[in-house]
């Protein structure tokens, strides 16, 4: 039995470890949403907008909850988002990650999401974060 699950478990792994990172942006529909321009603003034009949060909650769960988890409440694959302060500290970190994605050793471990989507579709989704609860 151990030995069937050690195979199995070495069977999945690669599978696991091959998947982070491996996305399939979703589109947003930001229509909605105060246009932003090209260059990208220093703090989230979008807190506490109830249209954007709301866009925000859909577009994290398109594209982010595969790696940062549902509800953003991560399970360990990703950094937990909504440790990251609701400040423009927070901004900041946040605007550099989606912007610069995240590679260690060669291995992409978060793409550059701003390559994929908007920056109010990016905004929108801190916008939401930040309203979710911390444990």
């Amino acid at each position: 039995m151990k030995i069937k699950f050690l195979v199995l478990v070495g069977l999945l792994f690669p599978l696991v470890v091959a998947a982070h990172g491996d996305v399939s942006p979703q589109a947003v529909d930001v229509k909605d949403l105060e246009p932003l321009g090209e260059e990208w603003v220093d703090e989230n034009p979008y807190k506490d907008n109830k249209k954007a949060i709301e866009v925000g909650k859909s577009a994290y769960n398109q594209n982010c909850a595969r790696c940062h988890g549902l509800g953003a409440i991560s399970g360990g694959i990703a950094p937990d988002l909504r440790n990251l302060p609701d400040d423009e500290e927070g901004d900041e970190w946040f605007a550099y990650r989606v912007r610069e994605g995240a590679i260690r050793n060669g291995i992409t471990y978060m793409p550059r999401m701003a390559d994929y989507l908007s920056q109010e579709a990016l905004w929108a989704i801190r916008a939401w974060v930040i309203t979710v609860p911390k444990d």
